[in-house]
């Protein structure tokens, strides 16, 4: 197969699917072949990373990382996609195990809202591990951006519609949802980016909220199609 790119995911499975699914409806395919070449790493048994962050005593994701790094530098794609936000807490750790270059989420993320907002608060949403990490803290403040982030009361929130509603139970919880942005909204928030694929998962199937947000899950879509099709020319 030629002119293909990787996929890492199954961090979790669902948002995964979720992924794949935004990324064939983008395409303006008209038959098959018109569709984009991939390969997806679906690592479902990856530990999980927030765990690590917070207690380091927990298993370790990056062994899994790397081993499928190493694996993705045997088929050699022309990049490879992380589809978990959390994940790109390892991410130099990873680049550096492969000259292939890994799309970097947050940065993608970061320069959407600022292509829209030339000043204002910006929310981070997302797991207590990234919001530990500064992945999107430390991307929002180069950009020049203000950041909020979550207290402690609607970090439990966002924690729980991330892990009992969505990853425990695959059930969308559209009012906790939209009880979160109306906090962030109160909070003097311009806009909100969603930092983890379980809330792009509930974004894409509730949109009409009338909150402004910034999706990493759809930014990264939209730069992998970018790039798959300019390996076509």
């Amino acid at each position: 197969m030629e002119n293909f790119f990787s996929i890492l995911g199954g961090m979790g499975t669902m948002a995964t699917e979720s992924f794949i699914h935004l990324l064939n409806q983008r395409v303006n395919a008209h038959c098959d072949q018109e569709y984009l070449n991939y390969v997806l790493f679906n690592h479902a048994t990856v530990p999980d990373r927030t765990a690590y962050i917070l207690d380091p005593s927990q298993p370790n994701p990056l062994p899994y990382l790397i081993a499928d790094i190493e694996k993705q530098n045997l088929l050699n794609p022309a990049f490879i996609v992380l589809t978990c936000n959390t994940a790109h807490y390892f991410f130099e750790e990873l680049q550096s195990r492969t000259a292939i270059p890994i799309l970097h989420m947050p940065k993608e993320a970061v320069k959407k809202v600022r292509e829209q907002l030339e000043t204002g608060k910006v929310a981070f949403l997302g797991t207590e591990g990234s919001l530990k990490s500064g992945i999107y803290e430390n991307e929002l403040i180069q950009a020049g951006l203000e950041v909020y982030l979550p207290d402690a009361s609607l970090q439990q929130k966002i924690n729980y519609l991330i892990y009992h509603e969505i990853k425990e139970n695959s059930r969308l919880n559209k009012d906790l949802y939209f009880e979160i942005l109306a906090e962030v909204k109160k909070a003097g928030c311009s806009q909100a980016i969603l930092g983890c694929t379980e809330l792009s998962l509930i974004e894409a199937q509730f949109p009409n909220h009338g909150y402004t947000v910034v999706d990493a899950q759809s930014v990264l879509v939209d730069r992998t199609i970018e790039e798959a099709l300019a390996l076509r020319k």
